[in-house]
């Protein structure tokens, strides 16, 4: 899970699951698109936003590996998807 803010209440974070996002769009406002059809404005900026998915998906495949590896810690660069 990512962890975002509403618009507005930046005090109160969300989690939300990445694999929900179907487009981040700034329009002045950053308003995110779920695949149910839901729309979220948040306070963070589409590449924020963008990167926090990135990174969640590094730390995912990070853990899958160490499991594959018996625990063994190995880092993974992160490849930019710009």
């Amino acid at each position: 899970m990512i962890v975002l803010h509403r618009l507005g209440h930046t005090a109160e974070p969300f989690h939300l699951n990445p694999d929900l996002i179907q487009t981040v769009e700034a329009t002045p406002d950053t308003v995110v698109t779920l695949t149910t059809g839901a729309k979220i404005v948040v306070a963070e900026t589409p590449d924020e936003v963008a990167d926090a998915v990135h990174a969640w998906r590094v730390s995912v495949l990070e853990s899958a590996l160490r499991r594959r590896r018996g625990g063994r810690a190995q880092s993974v660069a992160p490849t930019p998807l710009r």
